[in-house]
Parts: structure tokens; sequence; C-alpha cells
């Protein structure tokens, strides 16, 4: 199905035209085998990244192409329509660019921002901890002064690109207990004392592989201190807040794959003399789906079109990666009922995009803190 949009100028339109034929050529016929050999695409980023599509929201004169959020985010979705795995890795690419970009000093970022945009290096994103996910205030990873360095013990968890990462931002503590003793450190992939543990063995996604990494006596230049000591924290959640609206479009851009396949098996399948789309139980089951992916495209549009503006969105971005990715589950697992028990087999895609959606429920904030986010908000409005 094709998705009618609107774009804020032309040449918006051709990303996204841009976006469909990259997705189409370099991700949709590989992702089956990717998944099953739960092997990371890594070249297929750097096709993307010298495409240009790896640095959409960040400014031009660091390399990237100065787009607005909101038409990061729908070329998100194209990619997560064709390959998930690979669009939720570039979400978390974004995200690990955003503390240089954001908060970095200007050195840093004329230094290493034009490689991390175009996808030469690619980020992972070191906060959540083994005994420590959704209470990211009391980790417990720490980093030392040793002369001008920082010298950084610890172990975090469940990280994305942990193997393949070129770079990782390390959220430890340098201070005291709580929010406040907490800062933001930018290392090298081979620095010694970094060890990528055994990756996880996941439920979907697995060709993007998660793992532990431990950091043993990790020596981290001084400079490399990204904003201001004690400001890791707020450097962590005001990326998060982006990483949100990353997630929710990778929800949609799945959703929506889901819906297609589902349609058109409808459409084609026939049961007692007629396609199993014109069976009013599952043509509104159809309905259904399809008013759920527009709505959460549409929530997390106008999330990105507020940061655009500059307003506040934080709520909203809570708002739409609780609804997106709660109506992605809905919505693959509705697929699978429509194939019925071709749907449970391996042979049709709709099985995996069941458990791909699952993970996205947890990530960058499980959909029960994007609950406590906006009750605690409704409590102070």
């Amino acid at each position: 199905m094709t998705v009618d949009r609107i774009l804020p100028t032309p040449e918006a339109y051709d990303l996204i035209d841009l976006a469909t034929e990259l997705a189409d050529r370099e991700l949709a016929g590989r992702a089956d085998d990717f998944e099953n050999r739960g092997e990371f695409p890594r070249e297929v980023l750097r096709t993307l990244g010298r495409s240009g599509l790896l640095g959409l929201p960040y400014p031009e004169e660091y390399g990237g192409a100065g787009q607005p959020y909101e038409v990061y985010l729908q070329v998100l979705e194209v990619l997560a329509s064709r390959w998930v795995t690979v669009a939720e890795a570039i979400s978390v690419h974004t995200l690990s660019c955003y503390p240089v970009a954001a908060y970095g000093s200007e050195e840093l970022r004329k230094a290493l921002l034009p490689d991390m945009l175009g996808g030469e290096l690619l980020g992972a994103y070191c906060l959540s901890e083994p005994q420590g996910g959704s209470d990211a205030a009391a980790l417990t990873t720490r980093a030392v002064r040793d002369g001008e360095d920082w010298v950084v013990d610890g172990t975090k968890a469940w990280i994305t690109h942990a193997h393949s990462a070129d770079f990782y931002n390390i959220f430890c503590r340098t201070g005291g207990p709580g929010a406040s003793g907490i800062s933001c450190l930018l290392a090298d992939r081979g620095t010694a004392g970094i060890e990528p543990l055994a990756a996880e063995r996941t439920m979907g996604m697995r060709g993007s592989p998660v793992a532990q990494i431990a950091f043993d006596g990790v020596r981290v230049p001084g400079d490399r201190l990204v904003g201001a000591e004690g400001g890791g924290f707020t450097i962590a959640m005001t990326a998060l807040d982006s990483g949100r609206l990353g997630i929710a479009a990778c929800a949609v851009g799945l959703a929506q794959s889901a819906l297609d396949f589902a349609t058109s098996y409808a459409k084609e399948r026939t049961q007692f003399g007629k396609p199993i789309i014109d069976f009013q139980g599952l043509g509104f089951m159809l309905a259904d789906m399809a008013t759920q992916v527009s709505a959460a495209r549409a929530l997390t549009l106008a999330a990105a079109r507020l940061r655009d503006a500059g307003r506040p969105y934080s709520i909203e971005a809570a708002k739409a990666k609780l609804f997106a990715t709660d109506m992605a589950m809905r919505v693959t697992t509705d697929a699978v009922q429509v194939l019925g028990g071709y749907g449970y087999v391996a042979d049709y895609p709709v099985e995996r995009y069941m458990r791909e959606a699952k993970v996205l429920q947890i990530v960058e904030g499980t959909n029960q803190i994007q609950r406590v986010v906006i009750s605690r908000a409704l409590a102070r409005s």
C-alpha cells in the first residue's frame, strides 16, 4: 500500500523516493537471510550512510542533511517497512550521535561528526546495566580521574551494536549518588579494556545482536568528556526523547508492512467461494489495523513537528512511543491471525514481524515507563 504523505519541501519527497528505492534494492530481499543467520548488516548501513540517510536530522555543516525530524522519521518508517532491524539500527545510531552533536565541544564535533553522520563510524549508546534498566539514575559504572584521563570500570547491558560499534557513549558515575553524579564519556572501538560479551539469544531482530559490554580499566582521554561533568543524565534523557520518536517510526513501518502483507493475502485467499477479505470478521479486523497504523503515524509526526518547532515534546514523544509500539504488537499479532496456520510458520514473514514488534515495547524506555512519564505530567498539570 502506498502511504499518502504530506511533506514540507520538494527535497523531502525526493528523500522519501530515495529511501524507498534503497529499501527495495538493499533491504527487502535480504532480511530473512541475515535474520536467520543472526548477522549484522554492517555494509548495508554504510551504503545507507553514503547515500546520506544516516545523518538526516543533523546540521549540514557537520555532514548531516539538515532535515526536520518530521522528514527523518518518515524515511525511517519506509526503511522499517522493508527491514525493521536496519531502521532500528539507524535509530540507535542517530541516538548515539546526539551527545556529541548537541553537547560536544566544537573540536569533537568537527573531528567526529562527519564520519558519524556519513555512516563510516557506527555508534553504541551504553546506558542500561544488568541490574538497572529503567532506573538509569542508579547506574553503577564508574569513572575516576587519573591525571588528564578518566578510567572506567563497570558493565553495560542490552547494548545494540555492542560488537559492531566504532564508538561508545558511556554513561558513568563520576560523582556522588543520583542523577547529578553521572557524566558521559566517548570511547573508541579498540580501546584497551572494552570487551563486548557473548550476544544475547533474542526473540527477534536477530540481525542486530545485543550484548553486555564489560569496561575494565578503560582509559578515556579527558577531552572525550561530552558536555559538563555531572551533566550525563540530562544528556541521556534528552537523547531518549528523540530516540523514542525513532522507535515509534520503526513501529509504524513494521505495522504497515504487516498490514500490507495481511491485506494482500486476504485478497488472494479464497474460502467458501470468495476472498476471505469479503468476510466481515476479517475485513473489519483489517480496517481496525489500518486505522491504528494511521493513528500511530499521526501521533508520531505531531510530536516530531513540536520538536522541529522548538516546542516541548517530551510527553508527546512518550505518548507516541507508547501508542505506536503497542499498536505494532497488536497489528502484527492480528496479521498472524489473518493468515491462520500459515501465519504461524516461518515461510511467511508475519511471524517474524510479531516477534520483532515485541522488543519495540521495551527499548528506549519500556511502555510502563512511558505511562509513568505521561501520568506524572498529568499530575503536574
